[in-house]
């Protein structure tokens, strides 16, 4: 008898809308190798596919060969695990529904799972960062756009159709901000990046107040915490504002489904305590009073990019294995 042979590495991707991140990583989750290209400079998407398809077998074939490499698992804004699809994604330079999944399978000859990156980031802190070992917990992602995931009773809760878990896209104030996706006045309008950025200018707008921020070229929720660290009330004001909003909707979010723990990743998770008291503040007052002191906050103590990658790579194992090269 031939003794059977199991594949134990895969690819994982995360996509962001700045940068496409891949990886090969092996069954204990060990990184064995990584690289980055800029997502941006490929705006058609047929030739993003290409970059990817090429690059992948090229960062496998230069670490041990792409027939060592059992699947690939791609995270990314605005997809679905249950279609494979990216859907309407509202950050990313390519619009409409893309069945990216079934195209990188035929141009890798290789199994392709394709998940929404809020749901590898989810699966990145199961299997490797605070969330390890619990069964009912909230993930949420703020950076360009705003999503989450949660867990229930262990297992990943996807909805009907995929889209679970878009709370960034619920109605916090009524007539307030158009929204990328359509709507006006979602969470995500008021606590992803532009939306703090908006906070800030309308905060300078309001007052005479002096402020460090009227003298910067160009603002950020970066530029804004650095600010905040040196002691500027309006830099600080603008992520308590941001907070107290991001409290509402995390109150509400956690009223239904009851989470042991909600963790913030992404780039504006970096804004630290400036963002997170004001928002743990907010969820106390609005959240169901039997809960309040009941649900941990904390901030992501995983490396965004090795997480969401790790997470991606989840998603990999997760499909049946299949290739065009047996």
């Amino acid at each position: 008898m031939k003794e059977a042979e199991i594949k134990n590495r895969v690819i994982g991707v995360d996509i962001s809308n700045a940068t496409t991140t891949y990886a090969i990583v092996d069954v204990r989750g060990n990184i064995i190798a990584s690289d980055s290209f800029t997502t941006s400079d490929y705006p058609d998407i047929h030739q993003y596919v290409g970059k990817l398809s090429e690059a992948i077998l090229i960062l496998a074939e230069e670490n041990g060969g792409y027939d060592t490499i059992r699947s690939v698992g791609i995270s990314c804004p605005s997809a679905t695990f249950t279609s494979g699809c990216i859907e309407n994604a509202a950050n990313l330079p390519w619009k409409g529904v893309i069945p990216l999944a079934a195209i990188m399978r035929d141009r890798l000859g290789q199994a392709v799972a394709v998940g929404n990156d809020c749901h590898a980031s989810a699966l990145g802190e199961k299997m490797f960062g605070s969330a390890h070992g619990m069964k009912n917990f909230l993930v949420i992602n703020l950076g360009v756009g705003f999503g989450s995931c949660f867990f229930s009773n262990g297992q990943e809760h996807h909805g009907a159709h995929g889209y679970a878990g878009e709370i960034g896209h619920t109605c916090i104030v009524d007539h307030g901000r158009h929204c990328g996706c359509g709507l006006d006045g979602c969470l995500e309008a008021y606590t992803a990046a532009r939306g703090i950025v908006l906070t800030a200018q309308e905060l300078m707008a309001e007052s005479n107040a002096p402020s460090k921020m009227r003298l910067e070229e160009k603002l950020s929720p970066s530029v804004i915490t650095r600010l905040c660290d040196e002691g500027d009330e309006m830099a600080i004001e603008v992520y308590r504002r941001t907070g107290y909003l991001l409290g509402r909707g995390l109150a509400a979010y956690a009223s239904l489904i009851d989470p042991e723990i909600i963790i913030m990743t992404g780039g504006i998770s970096q804004a630290g305590h400036w963002l997170l008291e004001p928002t743990f503040d907010s969820f106390e007052s609005h959240v169901f009073p039997n809960m309040r002191g009941k649900v941990k906050m904390m901030i992501s103590k995983l490396n965004n990019r090795e997480r969401d990658v790790l997470g991606a790579s989840a998603l990999a194992w997760e499909v049946p294995e299949y290739s065009l090269f047996k």
